[in-house]
């Protein structure tokens, strides 16, 4: 992506993807200081929200906490299925960057019904009637984004949830950092190989691997949304565990960040057997035509989902796809209607 380019500045999807690298070099951890005090008293954390505002944030910081060994629980889920959870020794967060999803909102209510005072709202507004029913809400510095497809917003979130981690583990924040920062500027920018582009615009199904992080399950929604494609996440090693019945040698695979471990039986199952292509998202070379992107260590993640990113972008371009407006997919997704 070239912003100096006006195929790819004349959107605003583009235009707030490239806004992560501000909102990386920005981003200030002294902000959840204080509830992360809370949640270290607690040692219970759970992650609520619908879709972008809760696939990576949640998950990755999940991740990072489980390879740190922290000793903090975290879970999350959808907020319908949160509901039904006892989440009273937990401090909660419900993430809406509207701050008027349906589902989010009656989890607060609820929350606040049964007496939990640790309810906190994570948004992209002021004065929303998320923020009337939570203990105390923070509102994001990325602002709204106008692009159905949320992007920068997912980034600030993460490293949002990730800095209460960093402050429970004493860890220094690591944001913001001129080495991140960086590699996800060159992640949104790298040339993506034309025969990847070509590739995956003739895919009947663009697929994603990789770790349960949230960045492949992101990235299979944003494939939805931005090329208009079907895709799947396949976890793990799901894409060699009996999927490959039904997938076509027309099919694309994108791995992100391989396990080493596991890379010869994907060759062996999806490029000698069904015919498909495969292609990595990862720091280092791999056997598979690889999209090098920086290393950053932990902080890799980020970079994975800028990339593909960038990859999504040239594949809607190339499809000649308005990338700005869906036909059916809607900014709110479950918009609660306030009267009065």
């Amino acid at each position: 992506m070239n912003l100096s380019d006006s195929r790819y500045s004349q959107y605003a999807l583009v235009r707030e993807m490239m806004d992560a690298i501000d909102v990386v070099k920005g981003f200030d951890a002294a902000r959840t200081a204080r509830v992360a005090d809370r949640v270290r008293s607690t040692g219970r954390l759970f992650l609520s929200g619908e879709g972008s505002s809760r696939i990576f944030p949640a998950k990755n910081a999940r991740r990072k906490a489980l390879t740190w060994g922290l000793d903090l629980h975290i879970a999350t889920d959808g907020s319908r299925q949160s509901a039904q959870y006892d989440l009273s020794r937990f401090v909660v967060f419900c993430a809406s960057n509207s701050g008027r999803t349906k589902e989010v909102i009656l989890l607060a209510k609820k929350l606040a019904r049964e007496g939990n005072t640790d309810r906190y709202g994570l948004t992209a507004n002021d004065g929303t009637p998320l923020a009337e029913v939570c203990s105390e809400t923070f509102v994001l510095g990325c602002g709204w984004e106008e692009a159905v497809a949320a992007t920068k917003s997912a980034v600030e979130q993460a490293l949002f949830y990730e800095s209460i981690l960093w402050h429970v583990a004493g860890i220094k924040p690591k944001a913001p950092s001129a080495t991140l920062t960086a590699a996800v500027e060159e992640a949104l920018t790298m040339p993506v190989p034309p025969a990847v582009i070509e590739a995956a615009a003739k895919a009947s199904t663009i697929y994603f691997a990789g770790y349960n992080d949230g960045v492949a399950e992101e990235l299979t929604l944003k494939t939805n949304e931005i090329t208009r494609k079907k895709s799947d996440f396949l976890e793990g090693t799901y894409a060699v565990h009996g999927i490959e019945e039904v997938m076509s040698p027309d099919d694309i695979v994108f791995v992100v960040d391989p396990i080493d471990e596991e890379i010869g039986k994907f060759q062996e199952v999806l490029v000698e057997g069904v015919g498909l292509t495969v292609v990595a998202i990862a720091p280092r070379q791999t056997p598979f035509t690889t999209l090098r992107v920086p290393d950053v260590g932990d902080m890799n993640p980020y970079v994975s989902l800028c990339a593909g990113w960038n990859v999504l972008v040239e594949i809607g371009l190339a499809l000649g796809i308005d990338l700005d407006k869906p036909q059916r997919a809607r900014k709110i997704g479950n918009e609660l209607i306030v009267e009065g």
